[in-house]
């Protein structure tokens, strides 16, 4: 790969690192397989680009083999190598170097689905109106650690806050770790750009997350420099959006704004079960971790135990949350074997219930 080459693709999120990864994709020294990103990801086909345009292309089947084969698939912020068989114009993706770090969400067997891949950076946006959840961002924090990626707090709607911004941003403080950025902003302000400059320079991608109508979507134009994505109100008794971003989708940062890293626009999530441990879980509670040095009890599990230090100076609801983040990290990293037993279990209760409401009925 030449330093133009290089530079042309650094623009797309490329680092050092991962250009290693993608020339080891390379079979033969004399073949030229041109390098790409995927910016977006449909049923059969993605949409890649190479730096300078951006093209369709299709998977060739041998791909499709090994990737099901890993239990992998392709995905918004992937590197691929791409080639032009004989007697074909059309280009196919032909290989995909294992991403450096994704965000993965578990279907109900347990299989995991990439959801963006070889991140940075996680903007977790909450708008200061009624998408204000602290337990939610307590959940996207977790998301964030369990794919070691950064993450920053990115509070939107500073120009017209329901809840005021000093207010939330000592709320946020007790709530997150220390070394988490928080800043509140205006997403049509351009002073955004300098406020997100470190986590959006060359060679860096960063993912937004956040709920409907939280305003990613004006961040991504105002980022970009352009009105790339569509925005819409949101509806004034609960501050929703209306989904106008429905697929996930790679932009370039605007290089005239002072940027020139890449992001990712997502749709709107309300609820992402993290594909988490319980030891990531507790990288997004620091004070649990702090507090329970000093529980009366060493295997304390901050429940209804006496002398529970942590059940004492968290806020009910936190704790609630630690909880419920455990409990789902539990249920997620079970085996097949696991589920099954599960399922086996429930279905003899269901049918221990409905045999128990029979014998009643006839009493």
């Amino acid at each position: 790969m030449t330093p133009e080459h290089f530079a042309k693709l650094a623009r797309l999120g490329m680092n050092p690192a991962m250009a290693r990864d993608l020339i080891a994709l390379n079979p033969a020294a004399d073949t030229h397989w041109p390098y790409c990103r995927v910016v977006e990801v449909h049923r059969e086909t993605a949409v890649l680009h190479d730096g300078e345009r951006s093209f369709s292309a299709r998977p060739l089947p041998a791909l499709l083999q090994r990737l099901a084969l890993a239990q992998r698939s392709l995905a918004v912020g992937d590197w691929v190598a791409t080639a032009v068989p004989d007697g074909d114009s059309t280009p196919w993706i032909a290989a995909q170097v294992p991403p450096h770090n994704s965000i993965t969400r578990r279907d109900g067997d347990g299989v995991r689905h990439t959801v963006v891949a070889n991140i940075d950076c996680l903007p977790i946006v909450m708008g200061l109106d009624h998408d204000f959840n602290l337990r939610r961002l307590e959940r996207y924090l977790a998301v964030a650690h369990a794919s070691q990626i950064t993450p920053v707090v990115v509070l939107t709607k500073a120009d017209a806050p329901v809840h005021p911004v000093d207010e939330a941003l000592d709320a946020i403080r007790t709530r997150v770790p220390g070394h988490v950025e928080v800043i509140a902003v205006d997403g049509r302000d351009a002073s955004v750009c300098a406020r997100l400059a470190p986590w959006l320079g060359l060679s860096q991608t960063a993912v937004l997350m956040g709920s409907s109508g939280a305003g990613k979507s004006t961040l991504t134009n105002t980022l970009t420099g352009s009105a790339t994505q569509d925005t819409g109100a949101n509806r004034a008794d609960d501050s929703r959006g209306r989904h106008t971003t429905t697929a996930r989708s790679l932009h370039l940062t605007s290089v005239a704004l002072g940027l020139g890293g890449c992001i990712i626009d997502t749709p709107g999530l309300r609820a992402l079960a993290p594909d988490a441990d319980a030891e990531d879980v507790a990288a997004s509670f620091e004070d649990v971790a702090q507090l329970a040095a000093h529980c009366r009890f060493r295997n304390c599990e901050h429940r209804d135990e006496p002398g529970c230090a942590v059940r004492a100076a968290l806020p009910a609801d936190r704790l609630q949350n630690y909880h419920k983040l455990l409990r789902e990290a539990a249920r997620e990293t079970r085996t097949p074997l696991q589920r099954q037993a599960e399922r086996a279990r429930w279905t003899a209760i269901s049918k221990s219930t409905r045999a128990y409401m029979k014998l009643k009925g006839r009493a």
